[in-house]
């Protein structure tokens, strides 16, 4: 695919239409009070991955409603002192996978914490473990009108909410330096990092890679490629309720969490990516709220952008901050 959305110059200087509604931080510091309620419970099991270098557990905590989330907690095997935390989230579709996989941050000396996306993790990858056990209005097969009829019934509340708590159940392992924790996630992963950013205010750094749900009043009219297109056929069927969708959508959209983060930032955008187009992705950066920030473009790149360069990038990054 040719390259369909701004020129680089243009999405240098581009920023999101989307207005953050008024009562956003209201809603989300609601809603952390509410899971806070629930006692953590953070369970650590050793898991025998058959691995010599990585020790690896099997992690449960209480999410959104006190719901049981899993996630994998990984760390280098000769470690007796705390170390840098690296959390990651999931992309679409995609579970916490196998308790093998996965080993560069553990490799990199750091601990490694994968959070479990519930309701998901039967698209792709090893598999996932976490329900969702809270229904939602009619919505379209997938993930992104599941609730859309209200914020507070929106599926990614739930989400966004475990990845909050999922920082905090890794902070809570005595080998893991809460002091510094990283975010980090590619596509949905990398909206539900933004999210986090914009939640947790004491993060040393968070690196959202070619992020999902961001700036949804354009990401929802520009491509007509999924998961973004789950809003637009359901809308096809529910004539006239864009309005309301869309304002269901400004409470998660990752242009207002951005406008709330504070920690140094690498982003990646890919300007052929017609998943997460480059303009949507840009909308959040130009919005991070932190003086140290940086995006890293891949040119002739779709939806995987930067692959095993970008990483090689990130590892090279991290050394200053974690």
């Amino acid at each position: 695919m040719a390259l369909f959305d701004l020129p680089l110059d243009e999405l240098r200087e581009y920023h999101s239409d989307s207005a953050a509604p008024g009562d956003f931080d209201a809603f989300w510091a609601k809603t952390l009070q509410e899971a806070r309620e629930f006692d953590l419970d953070a369970r650590f099991e050793p898991v025998d991955a058959g691995l010599s270098t990585v020790r690896v557990y099997d992690v449960t905590f209480a999410g959104f409603g006190g719901h049981p989330v899993k996630g994998w907690l990984r760390l280098p095997a000769d470690t007796e002192e705390p170390v840098p935390l690296v959390v990651e989230f999931m992309g679409y579709g995609g579970g916490r996978g196998l308790p093998h996989e996965d080993l560069m941050w553990a490799s990199s000396g750091r601990a490694h914490f994968v959070m479990d996306t519930r309701g998901q993790g039967s698209g792709w990858g090893g598999g996932g473990g976490t329900a969702d056990p809270v229904g939602s209005a009619p919505a379209y097969p997938g993930f992104m009108t599941r609730g859309i009829d209200a914020p507070e019934n929106y599926y990614y509340r739930r989400v966004f909410t475990d990845a909050v708590r999922a920082v905090e159940a890794a902070r809570s392992h005595s080998l893991t330096d809460a002091s510094r924790t990283v975010a980090l996630g590619g596509s949905q992963g990398g909206g539900i990092t933004i999210a986090v950013g914009g939640l947790v205010p004491d993060l040393v750094a968070v690196a959202p890679d070619v992020p999902f749900l961001c700036d949804f009043p354009r990401a929802t009219m520009l491509t007509d490629r999924h998961p973004y297109r789950e809003v637009g056929l359901y809308l096809r069927t529910h004539r006239g309720r864009t309005e309301d969708a869309l304002r269901t959508l400004s409470y998660f959209d990752g242009v207002h969490f951005a406008a709330r983060g504070r920690a140094p930032a690498l982003f990646s955008a890919a300007l052929e990516d017609q998943t997460c187009p480059p303009s949507t992705v840009f909308a959040a950066f130009n919005a991070w709220g932190g003086a140290d920030k940086a995006i890293e473009v891949y040119d002739f790149n779709d939806h995987e952008g930067g692959g095993p360069y970008h990483e090689a990038g990130k590892l090279r990054w991290l050394r200053s901050y974690a």
